[in-house]
């Protein structure tokens, strides 16, 4: 079932969450470990990120350099399979620019297509770590927008073999990715909200945000959507901050800004646990807001450790 039809015939707000493959090497039933616990919240979807091959050049001497990939977690299509398979929940893939020919996107769109998975989560993707700045493959797209075109011709069975005949239309359903607090790349908020525009002018379905901690900017944002004509569902992604160190760490890799009255009670906290009990009651209020607001779905950023979204599920669902 598409996540837009999930979304149209909920009756009340919906919770989703969003895991990591596992890293090449590590057995897939670690992540069913960190699933299971969530289960009993019944999840309206699973998002499995994908993250693309990162490479480092080791010296074999003689002038010799070896590239050798690091930390690659390959089975973001297996993995959702085996989610569906297993707990019959929708999974969304994630489907990214970076690292593919327009032709490779074609034959993981028909993949997709045949394992019965009607949603995807279309996005650019980072740079890699060798990377000053984004760099598409040179047969690739350069933005989600054109990814998402992609997506839409094959429901219309338009595939990149023109010479096809009687080709059999998919049937996706596609999200794209929303920043409360603008993407890095976009001089302002409404400017990036335009961007925005183009890709449910494309064709996106839904929206799912960024993580934000201060639900004002998640206010804003929609409002500004509204008004530029965006009126698809836009979802609010959360992540309860665990650790001292996500302070400093999360505004780095994600571009967000962390509220002072957070900022103050995680950094005055005596101990670990405390400091995770905050951030899990800071997520819990930001929840019950969100609510009373209206979301369709709220849509946690577990990074495949599920005890403190448990912890926020039970207080809220």
């Amino acid at each position: 079932m598409k996540i837009t039809e999930i979304l149209q015939d909920a009756q009340k707000t919906l919770f989703s969450f969003e895991i990591l493959p596992p890293l090449k090497g590590e057995s897939i039933q670690t992540l069913f470990n960190d699933i299971e616990p969530l289960m009993e919240f019944k999840p309206a979807f699973i998002d499995v990120t994908y993250h693309r091959e990162e490479y480092v050049y080791k010296d074999r001497g003689n002038g010799l350099l070896e590239k050798i990939a690091t930390r690659k977690r390959p089975g973001t299509v297996g993995m959702c399979a085996a989610i569906m398979n297993r707990y019959g929940v929708e999974a969304v893939p994630h489907l990214i620019c970076g690292g593919f020919t327009k032709e490779e996107t074609e034959n993981a769109l028909i993949d997709l297509n045949f394992l019965g998975i009607e949603s995807i989560l279309a996005l650019r993707g980072d740079p890699i770590k060798s990377e000053p700045s984004f760099t598409p493959d040179p047969k690739g797209h350069k933005y989600s927008t054109e990814l998402i075109q992609q997506i839409i011709a094959m429901n219309q069975g338009k595939y990149m073999d023109e010479s096809l005949e009687n080709s059999d239309p998919t049937n996706f359903c596609v999200g794209v990715a929303g920043y409360p607090e603008k993407h890095y790349e976009s001089p302002n908020l409404v400017e990036d909200i335009k961007y925005l525009k183009k890709k449910i002018d494309a064709g996106a379905g839904y929206i799912v945000t960024q993580m934000f901690f201060d639900n004002q900017k998640y206010f804003d944002f929609v409002k500004i959507c509204r008004e530029e004509g965006i009126n698809v569902p836009i979802i609010p992604g959360l992540k309860p901050l665990t650790v001292l160190s996500q302070l400093t760490a999360l505004p780095r890799f994600f571009h967000i800004d962390i509220p002072e009255d957070l900022v103050k009670a995680v950094s005055n906290a005596k101990s670990k646990d405390e400091i995770k009990q905050i951030g899990i009651n800071w997520c819990i209020q930001q929840s019950k807001e969100l609510i009373n607001f209206g979301v369709p779905c709220l849509h946690y950023y577990s990074m495949s450790k599920s005890v403190a979204v448990k912890e926020i599920a039970k207080a809220v669902f």
